[in-house]
């Protein structure tokens, strides 16, 4: 939930990414002040031009299926308040609750992101060990369920009366950690940067004023993807050619860098994705932290879905986890992570970022790769603004830690 201990983090961070810039004071202003200059509504729609909207009496099945279907991670609601759901990070934390023992948390009536959990929990084990495995004649163990479900896995367990009775607004009634932040079309580029770097929102809904329908969904992907669009104009050719040195990147050292061995548990490493609130980690090798993979929360889909993964999950090593991924692929291998010097230009990072459809890189040192610091989307877009005094008082229209700290 926000606070004002995340508040003071957000000024940290932002205050720390100003003090290793090494811009010219006169060139960071002049790019703050042209993006105060750009109007929300220049920026291009989302594809195909209408933001898909979850009304907050749809069921979490039904909004799963939504998102799903769309193939999108995040959409805002109807009633104006953010919707955070994924077929893939609610998997993940009711797999990890599942096995952790917390799948008691729907009887205890708590909501929010531990209802979840326990839904998704709930969920899983009535399928598996013969709830709904026994509807189908599947048996009643594990393996059994997992080698037959196959790819109705979903499919079945959305059909939980706990998937279609939990509605999304009981949900968001506890769900604060991504709390809704419009802008109006008429407000300036330089908000919704700071609101997606500097306030930690991964996408900002724009609204026009008088009007019910939300116009527009800005992500920080979004907003990667327009960066690499400029390439030749002058303005993003001067920032682009610098060293990532030159913004103080990597922001995230070494040291602070939340990794997994090779030969740890993969429910350690999603323990630690969902402890750590991040979305993905390196996997590493050795007291130097040679990274050799990456993992994705997103990955937790493979789980369910391969069955050799999901009769052992209990005793599946990180190691084992890629190997076996990399086995259905169509290349046949283990994807290498996506790394990058720390000596690249700030355009090759942000090239990496939108035409992989990450949002991460792994800044990596020495011949052996070993892992120098991690640089995200937030970082990236941090890099191109500062915050003027009274900046989100005066122009967003209502003060931003107000509704951070309600």
């Amino acid at each position: 939930m926000w606070g004002s201990s995340k508040l003071a983090n957000c000024d940290a961070y932002f205050e720390m990414i100003q003090s290793r810039k090494k811009l010219p004071q006169p060139l960071q202003e002049t790019l703050t002040s042209a993006f105060a200059r750009i109007p929300v509504s220049s920026f291009p729609l989302v594809p195909g031009g209408k933001v898909i909207e979850i009304p907050a009496e749809t069921s979490v099945a039904d909004a799963v299926k939504i998102l799903s279907k769309c193939n999108i991670m995040s959409a805002p609601s109807a009633e104006l308040a953010a919707v955070a759901l994924s077929a893939s990070t609610t998997t993940v934390a009711g797999v990890v609750a599942g096995a952790l023992g917390t799948t008691g948390a729907v009887a205890l009536g708590i909501t929010g992101p531990d209802a979840i959990a326990g839904l998704t929990a709930a969920a899983v084990g009535a399928a598996v060990a013969g709830g709904v495995g026994a509807d189908k004649g599947l048996g009643k163990d594990a393996p059994a369920a997992a080698n037959n479900l196959g790819e109705d896995f979903y499919n079945v367990i959305l059909q939980e009366e706990h998937f279609k009775s939990t509605t999304v607004r009981s949900v968001l009634k506890s769900y604060h950690s991504a709390p809704f932040l419009p802008v109006a079309t008429d407000s300036s580029m330089l908000s919704v940067l700071l609101l997606l770097s500097k306030y930690r929102q991964r996408n900002v809904p724009v609204i026009e004023p008088g009007k019910p329908e939300i116009q527009n969904f800005i992500t920080q992907s979004a907003f990667v993807l327009g960066l690499e669009g400029c390439k030749g104009r002058d303005w993003f050719d001067c920032i682009a050619s610098r060293s990532i040195s030159d913004f103080g990147l990597p922001f995230m050292s070494a040291d602070e860098v939340v990794s997994i061995q090779s030969s740890e548990l993969i429910l350690e490493a999603f323990k630690q994705m969902r402890e750590n609130q991040i979305g993905g980690l390196p996997v590493v090798e050795g007291p130097k932290k040679k990274i050799v993979g990456s993992l994705s929360i997103r990955d937790i889909r493979h789980l369910l879905l391969e069955p050799e993964l999901f009769t052992n999950f209990r005793q599946l090593t990180v190691s084992d986890f890629t190997q076996i991924i990399s086995s259905t692929q169509e290349t046949g291998r283990v994807i290498p992570p996506i790394t990058c010097k720390v000596d690249v230009t700030l355009g090759s990072v942000i090239h990496i970022l939108a035409s992989k459809s990450v949002h991460r890189i792994y800044a990596v040192a020495g011949n052996e790769n070993e892992i120098a610091g991690v640089i995200t989307l937030r970082d990236v877009i941090a890099c191109f603004v500062y915050e003027p005094p009274n900046h989100s008082d005066n122009y967003l229209g209502f003060s931003v830690k107000d509704v951070l700290n309600d």
